[in-house]
């Protein structure tokens, strides 16, 4: 799984000892195209709000914020993005503070090559299997389900409720057709739907993703094809 060079999955290494930044990113450039870099978790943030990225992977120990007072702010919104840790130190309190915290993975310094990669396999994993809660529509355009937050180019694109609702639905099940009834069920809820209250709301969402993207089937209903 590791085999060859990522091009889809992006990385944010987290690291305030030069040396080791290097050496890291040197490692990941083995597999991966997009990565970022940090040297402390205060300019890690942006970039993580910037680039969205499927794996961080940070050290405990550094300035201005901690390894784990950074994911535990990303927590607080996102509870899907998959992170790796790395310490100096086998505390008992840490490690349990990185469980409650969701942490594929705690590595201990020096760092083994082989637990490193099989960290990162299980996190390509859980992506692949789609339980990260950020989709890539496009090169550029990310929805995060959690957040119910729509990216382009590292923007927020601003989206109505239906809008929302219609897209999270669509992706949930984007193996198949969703009928014109679930659509009503889950987007309109209680009210009725309308065929031109649908076409306008398919007509404003083509206008903020890759149009192409979502399918019509007459008589049955709309797919996204990813």
């Amino acid at each position: 799984m590791l085999e060859s060079i990522n091009k889809n999955i992006k990385i944010l290494y987290v690291e305030d000892d030069e040396i080791a930044r290097e050496n890291g990113v040197e490692y990941l450039e083995n597999y991966f195209e997009n990565i970022y870099e940090a040297s402390d978790a205060l300019s890690a943030l942006k970039l993580y709000a910037k680039h969205q990225p499927h794996i961080i992977i940070t050290d405990i120990q550094m300035p201005k914020l901690n390894g784990l007072e950074f994911v535990q702010r990303i927590r607080k919104t996102d509870s899907k993005t998959q992170v790796i840790v790395i310490s100096a130190f086998s505390d008992k309190d840490y490690l349990l503070k990185a469980i409650e915290l969701q942490l594929v993975k705690y590595l201990i310094k020096p760092i083994k090559e082989s637990e490193l990669k099989q960290a990162l396999i299980s996190c390509i994993e859980s992506i692949e299997n789609d339980t990260s809660n950020i989709i890539a529509l496009s090169e550029v355009c990310t929805f995060d389900i959690f957040n119910q937050t729509l990216l382009q180019n590292g923007d927020i694109i601003k989206l109505r409720t239906k809008e929302i609702d219609f897209l999270t639905l669509l992706l949930k099940n984007k193996n198949r057709y969703v009928t014109y009834s679930e659509i009503e069920n889950n987007v309109w809820n209680d009210s009725a739907m309308s065929k031109d209250a649908l076409k306008t709301l398919v007509k404003n969402i083509k206008t903020k993703i890759p149009k192409e993207l979502i399918l019509n089937l007459s008589g049955t209903g709309y797919k996204i094809d990813l």
